[in-house]
């Protein structure tokens, strides 16, 4: 089905910028690349905004001596009292991406809600498939819980948001935490998340409106099977640290704002999701984007710049306000 008319006039220009290509093992290199010149040169507009960007590495556990880069973001004004801190997990499919491609954003997120940000630069597939990055994730939630005083932060006020594959994991390290009796997280900002593994090539009843742009479903696939390596997409054995969308309880979760484009390949599983969390008696607070595809809000088109006030004004719901 043709769903070129179905999408917003004003996001149809930026697919000529983002072309549908699917990912495989060879598509994979110019992902990658284009996501470095992303983030190289997402990283200069932390110049327009009042913040002071850093790079630390902590202890990333287990039993070598590897460090887990982070990315911090403040705001450069003197906090009278504990900031609230936002854990971000970059997009990228599992398989590309740094938190730096997303500066913008995340400096935005510092100046606005007065927080302090955290992204980090967790493993990535093929080269580490899951657990790594999800681990990756706990650690970084762990450490920022273990190290409150030292960076100023609330631990009672702990947000997470991710985009894509960073939804994944966002909405993942929410059940691990939960199922490991970890920090408690005050929210989680759900952007299109990546949530389950049987949406794939060989699907039942795809959608015929959804997947045609940007991210297809031949691209899932591929993401998919390196993450889950050596299981398999629709195998019965698969985590729900790995697919979300697999956990059979969700009662106990934080707080839900959720988004998604009408055009989004993940709309009927993040639906799904949102419904069985309302179920579950999660507060969910849901976005559908109308004409929008996967990722639309990398553009500078006017419905992605509202819908990013939109989760911003979401967000400072959670945070209480600073008196700075």
């Amino acid at each position: 089905m043709n769903t070129l008319p179905l999408v917003l006039p004003e996001l149809r220009p930026a697919l000529d910028i983002f072309p549908s290509v699917d990912l495989s093992s060879e598509t994979l290199p110019a992902l990658r690349s284009a996501l470095e010149d992303r983030a190289a040169q997402a990283f200069q507009t932390a110049e327009d905004f009042r913040v002071t960007l850093e790079q630390r590495h902590i202890p990333a556990g287990g039993d070598d001596e590897r460090t887990l880069r982070l990315l911090t973001i403040r705001p450069t004004q003197t906090a009278s009292s504990p900031r609230p801190v936002l854990l971000h997990l970059h997009g990228g499919g599992h398989c590309a991406g740094r938190p730096e491609q997303n500066t913008g954003d995340l400096c935005r997120f510092a100046q606005e809600l007065n927080c302090l940000v955290i992204s980090p630069d967790y493993r990535l597939t093929p080269e580490t498939p899951f657990p790594g990055g999800i681990e990756d994730a706990y650690t970084t939630l762990c450490w920022i819980h273990d190290n409150a005083e030292t960076l100023n932060i609330r631990r009672d006020q702990i947000g997470v948001t991710g985009e894509s594959a960073g939804g994944n994991l966002a909405a993942a390290l929410c059940l691990l935490a939960r199922d490991r009796h970890g920090p408690a997280i005050l929210f989680q900002n759900l952007i299109y998340p990546m949530l389950d593994d049987r949406n794939v090539n060989d699907a039942p009843n795809p959608s015929p409106t959804a997947g045609e742009f940007v991210w297809t479903r031949a691209s899932n696939t591929y993401a998919w099977d390196i993450l889950l390596t050596p299981s398999r997409p629709g195998d019965e054995n698969i985590s729900p640290y790995a697919a979300p969308a697999r956990a059979t309880d969700l009662s106990g979760l934080p707080p839900t704002i959720m988004t998604v484009g009408a055009l989004d390949l993940f709309l009927e599983e993040d639906l799904l999701y949102a419904q069985r969390l309302i179920r579950s008696g999660v507060s969910v607070e849901l976005d559908v984007v109308p004409g929008a595809y996967h990722a639309f809000d990398v553009t500078d088109a006017p419905i992605a710049k509202q819908t990013l006030e939109r989760r911003i004004t979401s967000m400072k719901r959670f945070f209480s306000p600073s008196e700075d």
